[in-house]
């Protein structure tokens, strides 16, 4: 049988290298739709509707944890559900809800905001809850935003060269703000395998919730921020919230200066601590009844359990587990979860470390 002759078996080294590199572009052009859209590649998070209609929304814990600072930053600042539903779908069209570092001209963050159009210095733009703070200052200003179709809403912020790209999200965006403002209850989950990407642990988590939230109803409820371990009170994040009459186009979210958090921890099963937060009518936000702001606060712990190696968050006779197929909200057994609905108490986040 005759050898092949070298023409062919560099013909063949060529088809190999070829198929190769067909295959790495595949992958990376699979990567970067999965980035730009919110796909659920890795730890995935879903919510759900409360109608019982079937209508549900997945997207991963980098989004998730970008959509409740977005959702925090709006109620801290006594914005309507619909306020923060127009802020999310704004979000979704203008970065998939990521943080990115670049955009059309210079355009950044969450919403895409412009330095140059007055919206803020790149720092600040990218600093999610300032983002979502200066877009909500820009949206209160819109005569009637509540009653116009959500994609005017967002462009009259906005300014895009596209003014009808923001309808496409409303369904989904409407989904994450029920869960996100607490109105619709144990509809939000995470699969929440944590990563280690960042620092963890009950300071962690009280600082990202003092972040979003602010210390108000931290004080208005008297809680202690610091544990019973003793470790050092969680520092006060920079509050910046700020406002400009330039637009551009925009995105990301930004700090509130109401509401808030927590509390105390102490040990738990497995080694893990946890953070209390008291709910009462007093803790709750404008607008907003201790019910549902329990909720708020548990969704936003879900939200944020992979960035914040949190294993279990229970409120409400209900308990979300990390690690559990679908991770559904369970009873926890304690007394009943109609009994606990009637007498929320307290939202409890137990971390991992």
């Amino acid at each position: 049988m005759p050898e092949p002759s070298p023409t062919s078996k560099r013909r063949g080294r060529l088809v190999r290298i070829g198929a190769a590199v067909a295959v790495l572009l595949a992958l990376a052009g699979y990567l970067s739709v999965q980035y730009l859209t919110g796909g659920t590649g890795g730890p995935g998070c879903k919510v759900v509707s409360g109608k019982g209609d079937g209508a549900s929304y997945e997207f991963t814990p980098e989004q998730g944890v970008n959509a409740a600072t977005i959702a925090a930053v709006g109620t801290g600042r006594g914005m309507p559900e619909r306020a923060v539903t127009i802020a999310l779908a704004t979000a979704l069209q203008e970065s998939g809800l990521h943080n990115i570092q670049h955009g059309d001209r210079d355009s950044l963050g969450l919403f895409q905001q412009r330095p140059s159009q007055g919206w803020g210095t790149p720092k600040e733009i990218m600093d999610p809850a300032y983002a979502a703070g200066i877009f909500y200052a820009h949206l209160a200003k819109v005569p009637g935003y509540t009653r116009l179709p959500l994609t005017v809403a967002a462009q009259r912020v906005q300014r895009s060269g596209f003014p009808q790209a923001y309808a496409k999200h409303e369904p989904d965006a409407t989904l994450l703000a029920a869960a996100l403002t607490g109105r619709a209850a144990a509809t939000l989950t995470c699969q929440g395998r944590p990563g280690a990407t960042r620092t963890t642990g009950p300071d962690a988590v009280r600082a990202a919730l003092m972040r979003d939230f602010g210390r108000d109803v931290v004080q208005e409820a008297g809680a202690e921020v610091g544990d019973g371990g003793g470790s050092s009170p969680a520092p006060t994040p920079a509050g910046s919230s700020g406002t400009s009459d330039s637009s551009g186009t925009s995105d990301s979210s930004g700090t509130s200066d109401s509401s808030g958090t927590s509390d105390s921890s102490g040990t738990s099963g497995a080694g893990g601590r946890t953070v209390t937060l008291p709910v009462s009518a007093g803790t709750a936000a404008a607008g907003i009844g201790a019910r549902q702001r329990g909720w708020q606060l548990a969704h936003w712990a879900v939200a944020n359990a992979s960035a914040l190696h949190i294993d279990r968050v229970s409120y409400a006779g209900r308990e979300w587990t990390a690690g559990i197929t679908d991770s559904p909200w369970r009873s926890d057994g304690a007394g009943g979860a109609g009994g606990a609905e009637r007498d929320a108490g307290a939202v409890r986040i137990t971390t991992g470390r």
